[in-house]
């Protein structure tokens, strides 16, 4: 049997970056704190922090923090049924892609966003990568590019976004003035979200049979900017149709290959649990983006 209150504290060491902070927020000495999470390892007898700058956890600690955060979650949800509610706000950690962040996501979830009692705790990364914060117990429900629920886990489809690669005609007719060849491509600047983001690799591989060895990469963790800096002139990139069509309409931006779409099925992953609020959430996530994003078998 876990002592929460000293699962408490290596939560917070974790979750604050080190024990001074978890030390603030739990109104205890430096030295207690790390007395806490000494005393939580000699019980469970596995080493669980690793002590760096910043601390993180074990993979043996990543499971406590996990089931804490599943059991917080749980025991919140009895709060509220008990009349409890008016305590406070309920946070839920969700992994989110930025695209997602960027457009459709916070629209879709406005009205009930408006009339719950509940926080957002966004970890933003690649929808290829958001699972793993859900493996690591980080959060309670992520959106992603897979399909296959992991154990424990449900899994709701979403919607698509469909992506296209855009440039200024200036741009195209600096780059590309014989078309888009895989030579042109290997000289051409590109901005691209992360060395994670694999997407232009994909739509490349569609249009030419073959991805490029080698980009002209603007690395641009934003995208938000993405659209403004493609309208630059600088570089080229790919845009979510949600995005592009406002530089469209101006006639700021045209596609660069008019007959490559790059579809991405998005799905909602989450804890099976029985928590009321992690329920709730969901079907107002699951109804907001099928309003929101194409439908497809």
């Amino acid at each position: 049997m876990l002592d929460y209150k000293l699962v408490e504290a290596f939560a917070l060491v974790v979750r604050l970056g080190g024990f001074e902070k978890a030390a603030q927020a739990l109104h205890l000495t430096q030295g207690a704190v790390s007395q806490r999470v000494k005393l939580l390892e000699e019980q469970s007898g596995c080493v669980l922090l690793v002590r760096s700058s910043p601390p993180r956890p074990t993979s043996v600690g990543r499971e406590v923090l996990k089931h804490y955060r599943q059991v917080k979650r749980l025991e919140e949800d009895l709060g509220t049924g008990m009349g409890h509610e008016t305590a406070g706000f309920t946070t839920l950690p969700i992994g989110i892609n930025a695209d997602s962040l960027a457009t459709w996501f916070l629209p879709a979830l406005e009205t009930y966003l408006a009339t719950e009692p509940v926080l957002l705790d966004l970890s933003v990364d690649d929808q290829a990568e958001t699972l793993r914060l859900l493996r690591d117990g980080e959060v309670l429900g992520c959106i992603s590019d897979r399909s296959t629920p992991m154990q424990g886990c449900r899994v709701e489809y979403l919607g698509d976004m469909s992506y296209q690669l855009y440039c200024t005609r200036a741009y195209k007719e600096k780059w590309f003035p014989q078309g888009v060849e895989p030579e042109a491509v290997r000289k051409a600047p590109i901005v691209i979200f992360s060395r994670k983001d694999a997407m232009h690799g994909e739509l490349l591989f569609q249009a030419l049979g073959e991805r490029p060895d080698q980009y002209k990469a603007f690395y641009l963790p934003s995208s938000e900017k993405f659209g403004s800096m493609i309208a630059s002139g600088k570089v080229c990139g790919l845009l979510p149709e949600q995005q592009a069509a406002e530089f469209v309409e101006r006639d700021e931006l045209i596609v660069l290959l008019p007959e490559q779409v790059l579809t991405v099925r998005l799905h909602w992953h989450c804890w099976n649990l029985a928590s009321r609020r992690l329920l709730e959430f969901t079907d107002a996530l699951v109804a907001g983006a099928r309003a929101a994003l194409d439908q497809t078998p």
